[in-house]
């Protein structure tokens, strides 16, 4: 966002959601999608008033995002009253979470949140069922991808995951989604509404501008 902000180039994100990046006052950086600042909270929220685990881990990939929103769910949960045993980070790219996965069974965790990626997420589910591990687990929408199953197999089944509004549901977009399926494209993936508004905010505000000046547009 600094690159386009100093380019003069306007930047609209269907898909990042720290709120950093639209909290520096740029004049040119939007977005379509939600906020970790809110998803984070709504997922700590759902972690103690309807799951209500015993015992609580939140995990994450140490990245800008995975990082982010678990640090608001460890924030959410512990003004709520609910114990965070272990907050640890892992590495993106990692294969091997034996050792992870020995510290959750130690601390006889049957809660964990992990904030970042399916892909990781999807070796820590298939490993810990095969090691015995007995816990819930919940992420982020980026763990909302279909390949997670194939990561990680039966061991993915009850996997909880905030996703934004399933657009392609809602009756006014009836035509746009039928749209997307006559083109043999799938409506119903959590970035695709947004990425749609993406692009017609942008549009709209040539239209309304009457021009492609950036300054005007934005």
């Amino acid at each position: 966002s600094d690159v386009y902000e100093d380019e003069g180039i306007i930047m609209v994100t269907p898909a990042a959601t720290s709120p950093e990046i639209t909290a520096r006052g740029y004049k040119l950086v939007f977005r379509t999608i939600g906020l970790d600042s809110a998803q984070g909270p709504a997922a700590g929220n759902y972690i103690a008033d309807v799951a209500k685990p015993k015992i609580v881990a939140v995990i994450h990939d140490k990245q800008q995002y995975g990082e982010g929103i678990a640090t608001a769910v460890k924030q959410t949960l512990e003004k709520k009253g609910v114990k965070v045993a272990l907050f640890e980070g892992i590495n993106a790219g990692d294969k091997d979470f034996s050792s992870l996965i020995a510290k959750l069974k130690q601390a006889n965790v049957d809660f964990v949140y992990y904030g970042g990626y399916h892909p990781e997420l999807g070796q820590i589910l298939r490993q810990s069922k095969e090691k015995g591990l007995n816990a819930k687990f919940m992420g982020p929408e980026g763990v909302g991808n279909e390949s997670i199953s194939q990561i990680a197999g039966d061991a993915s089944e009850g996997l909880l995951v905030t996703l934004p509004k399933s657009f392609d549901q809602d009756p006014a977009n009836q035509a746009l989604t039928e749209a997307f399926k006559a083109k043999k494209e799938d409506p119903s993936g959590p970035f695709v509404y947004p990425s749609y508004s993406a692009v017609q905010v942008i549009a709209d505000g040539i239209a309304a501008a009457k021009s492609e000046d950036t300054a005007k547009v934005a």
